[in-house]
């Protein structure tokens, strides 16, 4: 099956910040914010490529999605897997490219390729770049299995994560890049909390599902079934809330019936006294939803949460 796959150009220093933290996810994120990033769909291979005169492949992942975000909100998804140490890092690495500042870009908007099974290369492994390879190229480019530069760099990479007995199984169980016997094989990238929160504040138009709050530092990606409790990272599983609403949801205090009705437990005034603001939400349907239908939360899981978490 034909395979595509995209070099981008990344610091060698975001790669080795990467690979010392091992993180599992990563955000490839380009300063720019505003140009989408098209070349490639869910699953296919993308690889990172240091700038000259590094002019190596150093490792990759699989595309998951593209979203362009304020970099507090990357910061908050991803953390290190930014490839920075902290958000004040971050955000100096794109004034740099950006030529800007705190006081005119106080939250840049940041084009975000978010990566699943990240996999970082010793450099004993590192892949020379593609023969064809242009020095003009400013941010990458695509190959195809069915060309013989895309075809030769697709091997190599196989090659490199066969010899390493760890990835190749781990790879191998989850369906991933290639079995014992090299086939070609798409793959379902796994979801990390980082990529989730990002797809639930996409799905939710970054607004507070029960009270249409827009103000982005105080959205929650909200679990439905906790993770801890084997609840996925899938959007069906999610909310986005404002955060007093995410801990009273967490706490059993609110709970989403499977019309999507809000319903507010008594426990709120018994307990604390209190809670008119929240008791103005009870019996009203959500404010935001998704569009798409296989994005609206599950009555599988919203049964859970009734059952075992709401006190009613």
């Amino acid at each position: 099956m034909p395979m595509k796959m995209y070099v981008g150009i990344t610091d060698f220093d975001w790669f080795k910040t990467l690979k010392k933290a091992n993180c599992d996810e990563v955000n490839f994120w380009k300063p720019g914010g505003r140009t989408n990033f098209k070349a490639l769909n869910e699953g296919d291979l993308f690889l990172f490529k240091t700038h000259s005169p590094q002019n190596y492949i150093v490792g990759g992942g699989f595309f998951l999605k593209f979203s362009i975000l304020p970099s507090s909100l990357a910061w908050e998804a991803f953390g290190i897997a930014n490839g920075a140490s902290s958000l004040m890092a971050l955000n100096e690495r794109i004034y740099k490219y950006r030529r800007t500042n705190r006081f005119s870009d106080p939250d840049p908007q940041i084009g975000c390729i978010i990566l699943s099974l990240p996999f970082y290369f010793d450099e004993k492994d590192w892949i020379p770049q593609p023969k064809d390879w242009n020095s003009n190229i400013v941010q990458g480019k695509t190959y195809q299995t069915t060309e013989p530069v895309g075809l030769s760099l697709f091997e190599q990479v196989q090659d490199r994560l066969r010899n390493r007995e760890a990835i190749e199984s781990y790879l191998i169980k989850e369906d991933t890049l290639t079995n014992r016997y090299g086939k070609e094989r798409l793959i379902k990238p796994r979801v990390g909390q980082g990529a989730f929160k990002v797809m639930i504040a996409d799905a939710y138009h970054r607004r507070c599902a029960i009270t249409g709050e827009k103000t982005l530092p105080v959205l929650e990606a909200a679990h439905i079934k906790p993770y801890s409790m084997n609840g996925p990272h899938e959007i069906k599983n999610g909310l986005l809330l404002r955060s007093d609403f995410h801990t009273l949801f967490d706490r059993g205090y609110i709970t989403i019936d499977d019309s999507l009705m809000v319903e507010v437990s008594h426990h709120i005034k018994e307990d604390f006294g209190n809670g008119k603001e929240y008791y103005a939400f009870h019996g009203s349907k959500l404010a935001v939803v998704p569009e798409r239908g296989d994005q609206l939360p599950d009555r599988h899981y919203l049964e859970w949460h009734n059952e075992n978490v709401y006190l009613g």
